[in-house]
């Protein structure tokens, strides 16, 4: 009989904690899918913080190390100069890096570190109790934003691809969304491309991942991905916003 289908040797055989409709897992499993097609499970370290993310070690089967809220970019930035042979990945939630941590990835981005970054955007602080984040969406209600937020008192959300599209240390810089089976297969090869950018020693590599958070949005799993596709991607488009061949 011909196997059809074999479950990534990357990924742990646990079940998840992750909230029902989370794309927290799905996120896991493509990168360490790639990994272990790479043959690199072996020669990774990743780094994960505070956040919903802090349970990636998990699932995982590859070395991790925890990091302090938002610090994730300068603990890897540790560990590759240590161990410069080794594949090295961030995988931090919007909280952590768009707030907490903005300055640790844009001076990671900055000096070109030779890691990649997987950012996990489902607006909102997902495992702090709901609070709006720097890329909750005008109008999106929260914990701390009950009436919806406001651009007047908030300012826009902050589209972190963008950004760091900008800092020339950054060879390569995409976004895309965990909402549909069609841009699960387009966010692969991003993760992908991100490691081979890392392989080639040619500089930072940045992914960010549109993906739900059911619970904190009052959604069923369902309607969280259509709110992928209804809200998030009209203002978080998707594509390569950089790279440097």
């Amino acid at each position: 009989m011909e196997t059809v289908f074999e479950y990534t040797r990357g990924m742990l055989p646990l079940v998840s904690t992750y909230c029902p409709g989370c794309t927290h897992g799905i996120a896991h499993r493509l990168i360490m899918e790639v990994l272990d097609e790479k043959g690199d499970l072996g020669n990774t370290i990743g780094v994960a913080p505070v956040g919903c993310s802090i349970i990636a070690h998990q699932y995982m089967n590859v070395d991790m190390c925890e990091a302090a809220h938002g610090r994730a970019p300068a603990v890897a930035t540790a560990i590759h100069r240590v161990h410069p042979e080794a594949c090295v990945f961030t995988y931090q939630g919007d909280g952590d890096m768009a707030s907490i941590g903005t300055a640790e990835i844009v001076h990671a981005a900055h000096r070109g570190e030779k890691f990649s970054a997987f950012f996990i955007n489902n607006a909102i602080y997902g495992m702090t109790g709901g609070q709006m984040a720097p890329t909750s969406l005008i109008g999106q209600k929260t914990t701390t934003s009950i009436y919806g937020r406001s651009e007047a008192v908030s300012g826009k959300p902050l589209r972190m691809a963008e950004l760091i599209a900008t800092v020339e240390g950054a060879v390569y810089v995409e976004r895309v969304s965990l909402d549909s089976p069609a841009h699960v297969r387009k966010a692969k090869k991003a993760v992908e491309k991100a490691f081979s950018v890392q392989e080639q020693r040619l500089g930072f590599s940045f992914v960010e991942m549109l993906s739900t958070c059911p619970t904190n949005w009052g959604l069923d799993s369902v309607a969280s991905l259509g709110w992928i596709r209804d809200n998030m991607i009209p203002y978080y488009p998707l594509g390569v916003f950089r790279e440097v061949e």
